[in-house]
């Protein structure tokens, strides 16, 4: 059995916050201290820091990997170091075959030269041969759309003309370990979905592929696995799903529920008919489960369910006293349980759940936990939006001139 072409063992990368000399007087002496006092790998001085703790993991060849976490997690400086960019403080990064890394679109443009000429210049810092660029030229240029503006300099493009060229580019580099962070939001949204499928057909191909993105819809659908960073550690590994909910808890969980509230919610439960889920189809059915702790006498008392889209617009509302249910009084010590079962006609993306605590005759707002969870939905056909209204198509023909009132099947 071959090794895997991406090996992180027992990984350490340590950082220091910053220095500051105001004289010479100060940074002589630092500089001496340095050469005449080497240090232990593993030890830290004040500022220092572990940026990576410990960290080990493979990638098997063909492999997607996504990479999620928090700002600050880790998952930047991963991305360095599979890279080259950087070298780990201790540990051995391990890469087997031919790189390349989409981690900033359009680096290594020159803004005085054209679009043709930065084509070849791109290509080449990316590790194509000329040859292997100009066999691939048109077929970039098309993906990026941009046959009209090729011969001008790019300092004349739009900010989503140039990503645009930038991710052509490098999309159509044949690696055999493709580094991913967070380029698939590139352009208006019909080139993202270019994007998507471009990069879909990189994994087929049997590419190596580490995707870092805070885009957990694009992470689902790419990635049958997954890695959780969590303050340079690895907090999870394992199916997508189950580190995507894993990592949504954690955000959730960092909720704090005033001990003066006089009521509060106290737990959210995504889930379907079986048990706990992340990842929906559109059409099936999710319940939420809300549990709900008083710690004095409160009267009166609706569930209110919020659901936001990516772009945090509200695409739904609703709540237990406007669906019939009548408010509820609870005394202290009482704990209310309320469930929503919703049919999720929704189109592709990750959706947010608010849920708050209203009296609706004194419009009292009691709590409010937002986000407090999170679904992702994959539709079953290819739409745009939000909602989902499964369309079809009823009628598709052409009349021909001439032809009086008899039409024709529009493929023909």
């Amino acid at each position: 059995m071959s090794a895997p072409p991406v090996v992180f063992d027992s990984v350490y990368k340590k950082f220091k916050r910053g220095e500051l000399y105001d004289s010479l007087r100060d940074l002589i002496p630092a500089m001496t201290r340095r050469l005449l006092q080497p240090r232990h790998p593993e030890a830290l001085e004040r500022r220092e820091f572990w940026a990576l703790n410990d960290v080990s993991f493979e990638v098997k060849q063909g492999e997607a990997l996504g990479v999620v976490g928090a700002n600050g997690a880790g998952k930047s400086t991963v991305l360095k170091l599979l890279s080259g960019i950087m070298r780990p403080t201790m540990g051995a990064v391990r890469m087997r075959g031919r790189l390349s890394a989409l981690i900033e679109v359009g680096a290594g443009f020159h803004t005085d030269l054209t679009g043709r000429e930065n084509i070849f210049l791109n290509g080449t810092i990316l590790g194509m041969t000329r040859a292997e660029i100009a066999r691939k030229f048109d077929a970039i240029v098309d993906f990026a759309g941009m046959k009209d503006f090729i011969d001008t300099p790019v300092k004349r493009y739009s900010s989503g003309m140039f990503a645009r060229l930038g991710f052509a580019v490098a999309a159509h580099v044949d690696p055999d370990i493709l580094v991913v962070d967070e380029v698939l939001s590139v352009g208006d949204y019909v080139f993202q979905q270019k994007c998507q499928e471009r990069m879909e057909e990189v994994i087929r191909s049997g590419a190596t592929v580490i995707f870092v993105s805070h885009n957990l819809r694009a992470v689902a659908d790419l990635c049958p696995r997954s890695l959780l960073m969590e303050r340079g550690k690895i907090a999870a590994i394992g199916p997508s799903e189950e580190v995507l909910r894993a990592y949504m808890q954690r955000a959730q969980g960092q909720r704090v529920v005033d001990p003066e509230a006089p009521v509060a919610l106290t737990r959210i439960t995504v889930r379907d008919a079986e048990r706990e889920r992340l990842d929906f189809r559109s059409g099936e059915q999710a319940f939420i489960d809300v549990e709900v702790r008083a710690r004095v006498r409160v009267e009166r008392i609706a569930v209110v369910l919020d659901l936001h889209d990516e772009s945090h617009y509200s695409v739904f509302n609703t709540s237990s006293e406007r669906l019939g249910t009548p408010p509820a009084t609870l005394d202290p010590g009482d704990t209310l349980h309320c469930t929503f079962a919703l049919d999720l006609h929704l189109g592709a993306g990750a959706f947010n759940v608010g849920l708050y605590l209203h009296r609706y005759d004194a419009q009292k707002q009691y709590d409010h936990w937002f986000p407090a969870a999170t679904m992702l939905v994959t539709p079953d056909r290819d739409i745009r939006g939000a909602v989902s209204l499964y369309p079809t198509v009823q009628r598709y023909d052409v009349v021909r001139a001439g032809a009086g009132l008899n039409p024709v099947p529009a493929t023909t």
